[in-house]
């Protein structure tokens, strides 16, 4: 017999096209997610890099500019890298101390930023919560932007009472937004971007670092508005911190609040802390809100994590299995019905299911039978059976026992069934001449 040759298969060539015209564009996109969120993590810095708002720091990231202009307005910069020796100079009279990266500062130290003498300023540069709450400040941070955003001291429609950012106007102040309580006495700028909270020492805090760095002072109304906060009649005390502090080892050198010569920073309403009596809140103690492990990673990790885990969602239900009626398909290849059937038989064979390959061959046999002898498919056993053997001439027992009868208990009885059960059926099937089935 000659071999036919299979037909071109089309389909299953086109096959990996269309998932190509899928995972490609997919791909892009990620590597486009990815590629963005380096790139804007490599471009923002960071408070732990050496030489960040340094007033000897020249680089895009340094302060040595802001330092020139206030020297250059008369005011005196002296520069600390050492928390405990910045507040000695500070407690000298009052001043302006200048904290570019408050996280860097120890917790048990936090507290101590706060009891300068009274008319002084302390300016902090995107503190975090747990600085926030180690200073006791009476607000909150309540969202940060992707990047710093231009606005002006009045955007929210709040008048904003600092004379500083009314000379300033629009400047880059607005990442990290701080909140207060309705009932408190702070002042709000640029969308909460910089906040104001009166008292004996004057807290000043500003969500960006923008208006301070060599690279964005000379931006919009960023020189103005930084010279202006840290500027005046009062010395600026610059905390310079080359990396976090160590621990503290030695007996703490921090007042205790109400001190005569060394008064607190007021609670906003003219009171120092710890006027009733109580001791303030340790500043080491992290609130029971704060979560350690969002801290221990930067803002854009997190946000990385989100784009590849809505990623991995979107390529399983990409991959889903879809709920719905059967869907015929082409099949990828084309297989002949002998392989088939050599395949099927000796699966039967090592499984040893003589019983089941018996039914198949009689169930094959009675439907080639049946309607050559005009009988529904429903017909009793004794009725084909005997239509057949009149048919044939063969006894009505021995063709009940070939279509209905036991399984085989060998091989060699199987392969006599099929013999026979072939005879039986070509006979029926192809009749010679003069014979009518029916």
């Amino acid at each position: 017999m000659t071999a036919v040759p299979a037909p071109p298969r089309p389909a299953a060539a086109a096959h990996p096209r269309r998932r190509h015209r899928l995972l490609i564009p997919l791909a892009v996109a990620v590597l486009l997610i990815v590629v963005t969120l380096v790139l804007h993590a490599v471009d923002q810095p960071d408070p732990d890099d050496p030489g960040f708002l340094s007033p000897v720091a020249t680089g895009a990231d340094g302060g040595s500019r802001l330092a020139a202009a206030l020297r250059g307005q008369g005011v005196p910069v002296r520069r600390e890298t050492d928390t405990e020796r910045a507040l000695a100079a500070a407690r000298t009279g009052p001043s302006t101390l200048f904290v570019p990266a408050p996280d860097l500062v120890q917790p048990a130290v936090l507290r101590d930023l706060g009891y300068l003498p009274p008319g002084s300023r302390l300016v902090l540069v995107d503190p975090s919560r747990r600085a926030v709450d180690g200073l006791d400040l009476p607000l909150l941070p309540a969202g940060r932007r992707w990047a710093t955003r231009v606005s002006t001291p009045d955007a929210d429609g709040r008048p904003c009472p600092l004379p500083e950012a009314g000379r300033a106007g629009a400047a880059a102040a607005e990442r990290q937004r701080y909140a207060v309580p309705a009932d408190s006495a702070a002042d709000r700028c640029y969308r909460g971007g910089l906040v104001r909270v009166p008292g004996r020492t004057e807290v000043v805090v500003i969500g960006a670092s923008d208006p301070f760095r060599n690279d964005r002072i000379d931006e919009w109304g960023n020189r103005d508005l930084a010279t202006g906060l840290l500027g005046g009649a009062r010395p600026v005390v610059w905390l310079d911190l080359p990396g976090p502090e160590p621990a503290p080892t030695g007996p703490s050198a921090s007042p205790t609040p109400g001190d005569g010569d060394r008064s607190g920073r007021g609670t906003g309403d003219g009171r120092d802390p710890g006027s009733d009596g109580r001791e303030p809140d340790r500043a080491g103690e992290r609130p029971p809100w704060d979560n350690p492990l969002w801290d221990a990673f930067p803002a854009w990790f997190w946000a990385l994590l989100a784009q590849l885990a809505l990623a991995g969602l979107l390529v399983l239900l990409w991959r889903a299995r879809r709920l719905g009626p059967p869907v015929p398909e082409p099949l990828p290849v084309t297989v002949r019905s002998a392989e088939t059937v050599l395949g099927r038989a000796r699966l039967y064979r090592r499984a040893g299911a003589r019983d089941s390959a018996a039914e198949t061959l009689r169930a094959a046999a009675r439907d080639r039978l049946l309607p050559r002898l005009n009988l529904p498919a429903d017909a009793a056993p004794a009725e084909v059976a005997a239509r057949v053997a009149a048919y044939t001439g063969d006894d009505p027992d021995r063709v009940a026992e070939l279509l209905h009868g036991a399984a085989p208990e060998n091989d060699q009885e199987l392969l006599a069934l099929a013999r026979d059960l072939d005879a039986l059926t070509r006979t029926v099937a192809h009749p010679t001449e003069g014979d009518d089935p029916r």
